[in-house]
């Protein structure tokens, strides 16, 4: 156990950022009850699925605190969940439109700006997309795929690594780690470009439903888990983040990537109950179009 070799300030450090993710995990929990009693079931599952990204992700960090060992199981899981989230966000901006006939009927005029981060946000030439069913399809195929592949390569990578094929901070070219680590990343840059095309489209629709807020904290999570990780990875493999016996470079970066992301997740879960939690019983306020509450007369 890492607590073993620690001073009394360490200990007490452990002891707060374990006792944070406790409290983030009951507040989620407490949130889940809620959005049960209160949320219509269509939109149920999702929100409670994208609320639970920061309590998971904080979790997953202590347990990689606590375990070292774990720290690949742990950063694999995380990725994973949140490659799951990616779509479920996607999904609930259309059931957010009141589902995706509605969301057609809409928009039946407009066209996508596809000319969004994080693929094309300088491309300004390209054109804009006529909004079908079929191109609806293609966005949700776009999210989809990472939350399909991002299992399998976990599956690979530790398959690669029982067989000594796979080291973490191994990131030679005659490594398996760089090769896989980039697909991923191209997975994940392609599944981020769909979200960012339905937020631009939805997002004067849905200011009343807080849509802002609830996409700048996705934002968050994707940039502290993934960006911060990697910005702190690279630092400690270039020997940036300095070695204190018993722990190397590449553990104490990974030690200070857990112990951020505890205190990130925390603060984040917090504010999400504030964004998330409020009623839904009516579906449009009525500083909403007139049209959408038409639309929403013949659904029960």
């Amino acid at each position: 156990s890492p607590s073993a070799g620690l001073d009394l300030p360490g200990r007490f450090l452990f002891a707060i950022l374990t006792l944070m993710m406790l409290i983030a995990n009951l507040v989620f929990i407490e949130e889940a009850v809620y959005i049960y009693r209160k949320i219509p079931s269509s939109k149920r599952s999702i929100i409670i699925w994208i609320n639970a990204a920061a309590p998971v992700i904080a979790t997953t960090s202590c347990i990689g605190m606590w375990i070292p060992r774990s720290t690949m199981f742990t950063d694999f899981t995380a990725a994973i969940f949140f490659a799951i989230i990616i779509h479920k966000f996607l999904m609930m901006m259309i059931k957010e439109c009141g589902g995706q006939k509605l969301l057609l009927r809409r928009f039946e005029k407009d066209r996508f700006k596809i000319s969004t981060g994080p693929c094309c946000c300088c491309c300004l030439c390209l054109p804009r997309v006529r909004i079908t069913r079929q191109t609806l399809f293609w966005l949700k195929l776009g999210t989809f795929q990472l939350a399909f592949l991002r299992p399998v390569l976990m599956f690979l990578s530790i398959v690669l690594w029982t067989n000594d094929n796979y080291t973490l901070y191994n990131l030679s070219p005659k490594g398996a780690a760089i090769w896989i680590n980039c697909f991923v990343g191209i997975l994940t840059i392609i599944a981020l470009w769909p979200v960012g095309i339905m937020f631009q489209q939805v997002r004067t629709l849905l200011t009343c439903k807080k849509i802002i807020p609830k996409f700048a904290l996705y934002q968050f999570i994707l940039i502290l888990n993934h960006l911060q990780t990697a910005i702190i990875n690279i630092l400690a493999m270039q020997k940036i983040i300095p070695c204190a016996p018993p722990l190397s470079s590449s553990a104490r970066g990974s030690y200070m990537t857990q112990q951020l992301l505890i205190m990130e997740m925390f603060l984040i879960t917090l504010i999400s109950r504030v964004v998330y939690r409020r009623k839904y019983d009516d579906l449009e306020p009525p500083e909403c179009t007139a049209e959408e509450a038409e639309d929403n007369k013949p659904t029960p």
